[in-house]
């Protein structure tokens, strides 16, 4: 894929294994969750490029990750990894005071 290339956020986040489904994705867009360089997301359907900064929170941790490329299907977990690189993560779980419980659903 060349640079000039773009998908949407949520299918992204799918394919690159942060979310189980779609529409969870699509949900924490919705919820402003997730920056893209810097900027809060409103829409799922924002699109991403490669380069693009996305900051993201993730299993009780805040993930800024890098996108390394876009992908063209939800594949196993090994191919996943190659579409970002990992760039920093906060702990919230080492923080002190109460912390947050995860939601399952």
């Amino acid at each position: 894929m060349t640079s000039n290339e773009s998908l949407r956020l949520d299918l992204w986040l799918w394919y690159a294994r942060f979310y189980k489904t779609r529409s969870l994705a699509s949900r924490a867009c919705e919820k402003r969750r997730i920056r893209i360089n810097g900027a809060v997301v409103r829409k799922a359907s924002r699109v991403i490029r490669i380069g693009d900064f996305v900051t993201l929170p993730h299993r009780g941790r805040i993930k800024v990750i890098r996108i390394a490329a876009l992908g063209e299907r939800r594949g196993p977990a090994s191919e996943a990894v190659g579409l970002y690189t990992e760039l920093a993560e906060n702990a919230a779980a080492d923080a002190p005071g109460p912390q947050p419980q995860e939601r399952h659903a």
